[in-house]
């Protein structure tokens, strides 16, 4: 059974930094690709960032370019989102997929965490 387990969320200033972290379970992790997508109350889930099986091909959504950085540790199962300068608008409850390739369509994606909230105040 794949489950994946978000967790570093929390509050945060404006300009402050958070990294959440996403461990991944029950399934060979380095095959994968990973993403980071995020949703704020009474929107869309959102595209933030994702990876590749091997570190080398990342994407990102313009609103978080130089702010936000993806990485994994393939070792420890685990994917990451360092994220920088965070803004008010960046409040949502983030959740990390795993797929078979990168890319911004939560459809490519088959497994879901349950979400971390992470809010970032004025």
């Amino acid at each position: 059974q794949v489950q994946l387990v978000e967790s570093g969320g929390g509050l945060v200033q404006a300009g402050g930094s958070l990294t959440l972290s996403c461990v991944v379970s029950g399934t060979t992790f380095e095959n994968y690709a990973l993403g980071w997508f995020r949703q704020a109350p009474g929107q869309a889930r959102d595209f933030v960032a994702a990876v590749s099986w091997n570190n080398l091909v990342t994407e990102y959504a313009d609103s978080v370019k130089g702010r936000f950085t993806i990485s994994r540790v393939n070792a420890a199962n685990t994917v990451f989102l360092q994220m920088n300068a965070l803004e008010p608008e960046d409040t949502a409850v983030y959740y990390c997929a795993l797929g078979n390739v990168p890319g911004q369509i939560e459809n490519q994606y088959d497994f879901w965490g349950q979400g971390t909230q992470v809010t970032v105040s004025s």
